[in-house]
């Protein structure tokens, strides 16, 4: 038992919060805001192509 919350603690401090100087957090921030944008246009985009090609072989 006493191994199992040494473990515990040694995977949270690898976890710990890097400090950075200047910009580094507000550019982090715009990278991390833009990736997620991309996969939410990404999942749309193929939605929309697997709705539309679900719809035009319907009509067959």
């Amino acid at each position: 038992m006493a191994e199992m919350k040494l473990q515990k603690f040694k995977c949270g401090a690898l976890k710990a919060p890097s400090k950075r100087k200047g910009n580094g957090g507000f550019s982090t921030k715009c990278a991390s805001l833009v990736k997620e944008q991309r996969a939410r246009i990404y999942i749309l985009r193929r939605c929309a192509t697997m709705l539309l090609c679900w719809y035009i072989q319907g009509d067959d």
